[in-house]
């Protein structure tokens, strides 16, 4: 009779796990809805905005909030509205694309170093400690200026920054599963290898995976809007509300508005991934909330 392995998990579903994330704290559920109704406005973008984000009137110049544009128009005439909600789309995109594939590539570059070690996990080591020895802000900003700006090539660069991260966590957390007598007895018993890793390895280390990954989606958000801001990141015409910040720079005085706007999205947004964060921590790593 073999041994089979515990995967690690709080509740007995998904749905249980979820529950206590979003039901257990007032301030999650609401960090959850107003997530949500971002969500939402990026989706319907075309829909929703007033008007046309590129459009500009010489005659709306750095126009103050009115009935006919709630939050002003910028120094060139267009609607601020409608470059935010246009904007929410890029951001958030960046901020679910680019976490999600890092978790991927960090993880099998993790998994692998970790539980094959030898000449894999020098060489894999080797390449995260370089990576890791530069910030992520520094690290994004010098991918950045060799790639070029544009929607695949910042989704690369945040990529790259993040996969450093979730390779350490899941080399560690493999490195710990392995011992475990369960992968042992697959191994006694003759299971392949990949077989091994998908069932037992994977499972076990998901915890940690998901609580980075949910902890560094406000991390990729508040990147992509200071690429965006520093003239690296989505460019313009299209709208970021890092780059509608930065336009909004030149004319301070006269608009602030793209300034306030894109400014207190990206701090709403980022403050409610990293409630939820905090709130997935508390339920797959209970230790770590103490």
């Amino acid at each position: 009779m073999t041994e089979t392995s515990p995967v690690v998990s709080l509740d007995s579903s998904v749905l249980q796990i979820l529950k206590r994330v979003f039901l257990t704290r007032f301030s999650t559920v609401i960090a959850a809805v107003i997530i949500a109704i971002f969500v939402i406005v990026a989706a319907l973008a075309p829909t929703i905005a007033p008007y046309d984000p590129l459009k500009q009137s010489y005659l709306d110049i750095s126009a103050y909030p009115s009935v006919a544009h709630w939050l002003g128009t910028d120094q060139f005439g267009r609607d601020v509205l409608s470059r935010l909600i246009y904007g929410s789309r890029n951001s958030l995109i960046f901020g679910l694309i680019a976490p999600v594939l890092a978790a991927i590539i960090g993880t099998t570059l993790g998994v692998t170093a970790g539980y094959f070690g030898g000449i894999s996990d020098r060489i894999i080591s080797r390449i995260i400690d370089i990576l890791m020895a530069f910030p992520e802000l520094l690290l994004a900003i010098i991918i950045a200026a060799a790639l070029g700006g544009g929607f695949w090539n910042v989704v690369a660069v945040l990529t790259i920054a993040f996969v450093p991260g979730f390779a350490r966590v899941a080399r560690a957390s493999t490195l710990s599963v392995k011992q475990e007598p369960y992968i042992e007895a697959a191994m006694a018993i003759g299971v392949r290898t990949p077989v091994i890793i998908v069932r037992h390895v994977v499972p076990n280390i998901s915890a940690s995976i998901v609580l980075l990954l949910t902890l560094w989606i406000a991390s990729a958000i508040r990147l992509e809007a200071a690429l965006s801001f520093l003239g690296i990141g989505t460019q313009p015409p299209a709208a970021s509300w890092g780059n509608i910040i930065r336009d909004g720079l030149g004319n301070v005085f006269g608009s602030p508005w793209p300034i306030i706007g894109a400014g207190l999205a990206v701090t709403i947004v980022v403050l409610c991934f990293n409630v939820i964060g905090d709130a997935v921590r508390d339920v797959l790593d209970p230790e770590a909330a103490e």
